[in-house]
């Protein structure tokens, strides 16, 4: 198995919002840099990877989750409601090993995402019912559902 050795980019690239993946002549495992902040890709042992971290799909519930419970917190803040804790659970609704079959030949990707929200603290019926509502709003999420489209940098070499 490759080891890969953190890469530090300068500060010019950190200050342009790059986030840098890398990975290695064999396997699955990607390391990522992101900001002053470095995490582990692979794929389960099953399909070839060494499960030396999450897989790209669930990095991708990672950030929806994450941008959720957050969107969350901001906003019980600035309502000064009793939001004691948030925890949302998200899964694909299908395993991606077929995705990473058929990419080369056909569209893939998740088409559903099954989601868990559980909100601690003396809320009213109201409030929950609200908040409910504004995880839908995270900007995560809406970017997902709106689609995204991914140029190539001319500019890089």
């Amino acid at each position: 198995m490759d080891t890969l050795e953190p890469q530090q980019g300068s500060a010019s690239e950190d200050a342009a919002g790059w986030v840098t993946a890398r990975i290695g002549a064999k396997g699955f495992h990607t390391q990522v840099q992101a900001r002053t902040h470095t995490m582990e890709v692979d794929e389960p042992v099953p399909i070839g990877g060494a499960d030396k971290g999450p897989t790209p799909y669930e990095y991708l519930l990672t950030a929806m989750g994450g941008c959720m419970v957050m969107t969350l917190r901001l906003y019980a803040d600035r309502k000064g409601w009793p939001l004691e804790s948030a925890t949302v659970q998200l899964r694909s609704g299908r395993s991606h090993e077929k995705d990473c079959e058929e990419c080369m030949k056909q569209k893939v990707g998740i088409g559903l995402i099954d989601r868990r929200i559980e909100l601690s603290g003396p809320l009213t019926d109201e409030q929950r019912t609200r908040l409910l509502e504004i995880a839908d709003r995270c900007p995560v999420k809406q970017t997902l559902e709106r689609g995204i489209k991914v140029q190539n940098d001319m500019s890089a070499s």
